[in-house]
């Protein structure tokens, strides 16, 4: 090869290289925006690299769509992955501590949108930082936020992989169960007082997928306080809630034992006190569809049971 014609070739792969090296910055600091859960546009000059998570969900939602390494601060009971229980806590979802915030530097905040308190969300507004309201209220929502996640940390395919794997397994599970015989049913959010949530929740979503009723849907607000006797007066077939570590239904919570002290209501009669793992029903992330699996098979024993009485 002559002296010229290795030149040239080494001037080409400089060129290259120069260009390629241009295209790659000018991605990684192109500005990316999506559209958040109240609505609000979120323009970032870059993808997110410094991220902070209000709340336990919106930790799980960074994770799934590919951004956990990019996270600098996160809020009590963000557990899992496992990974998230090594990240610096900032503090709750009602108290948070902005001095710790500021100094993390970060350039996204995943805010709880009507979870966190209003008065620290305006006090992170002061900041300056930009802020991505999450709010899933539907399960295709949990898919959504995924995506709209992935954009603004730039890991698109890691985050469509997870929303498509979420909608098969929703899927999957609508095709099972919404057909089948609707069961009736009252989700305990609260024993006292006692407050339950309405059609607009995530939760209410999850029951009309497993083919059931709330019986609560059409109450405002989002999670309102009910009467025993409106719960006596409209005799659910089944009466599901959830707390930590819950198993599903052969040992029902204390709270729900207490509903046995009126034999009458159908719940009661036919056995149908449910108890899920709240992890898995009430966070609006990717392993609500492990709960809502969950769920599907509790109605469907009370179906089974509904058969039975019926015979």
């Amino acid at each position: 090869m002559t002296q010229r014609r290795f030149a040239a070739l080494a001037l080409g792969a400089a060129v290259a290289l120069t260009t390629f090296t241009a295209l790659t910055t000018r991605a990684a600091s192109a500005a990316v925006s999506v559209v958040d859960d109240a609505g609000r546009t979120v323009t970032l000059a870059a993808p997110a690299r410094r991220v902070i998570s209000l709340s336990p969900h919106g930790t799980e939602l960074i994770y799934a769509a590919g951004g956990g390494a990019r996270l600098v601060g996160t809020v009590s009971y963000s557990d899992y992955p496992s990974a998230a229980r090594r990240v610096p806590r900032i503090g709750d979802a009602l108290v948070l501590d902005l001095e710790r915030i500021a100094a993390l530097k970060p350039d996204l905040i995943v805010v709880w949108w009507q979870g966190n308190a209003q008065p620290q969300i305006d006090r992170l507004r002061d900041l300056h930082i930009p802020l991505f309201f999450s709010a899933p209220r539907r399960l295709d929502d949990v898919a959504t936020s995924l995506t709209r996640l992935g954009v603004l940390f730039d890991t698109p395919d890691t985050a469509q992989a997870a929303a498509a794997d979420f909608r098969r397994d929703v899927a999957q599970l609508r095709a099972r169960y919404a057909g089948r015989p609707p069961v009736s049913v009252f989700y305990e959010a609260w024993d006292r007082p006692l407050m339950t949530l309405n059609g607009e929740s995530m939760i209410s979503d999850v029951i009309t997928l497993c083919g059931g009723r709330n019986i609560f849907a059409g109450l405002k607000p989002l999670v309102p306080t009910v009467s025993t006797e409106a719960v006596l007066a409209a005799d659910p077939d089944a009466i599901v809630t959830s707390a930590q570590g819950a198993t599903a239904s052969d040992q029902p919570l204390p709270a729900l034992e207490s509903w046995r002290a009126w034999p009458m209501l159908t719940a009661v009669r036919r056995g149908n006190l449910f108890a899920i793992d709240g992890d898995l029903l009430t966070r609006p992330a990717p392993r609500i569809a492990q709960g809502a699996a969950q769920l599907c098979k509790d109605l469907d024993q009370a179906r089974a049971r509904d058969a039975g009485m019926n015979r």
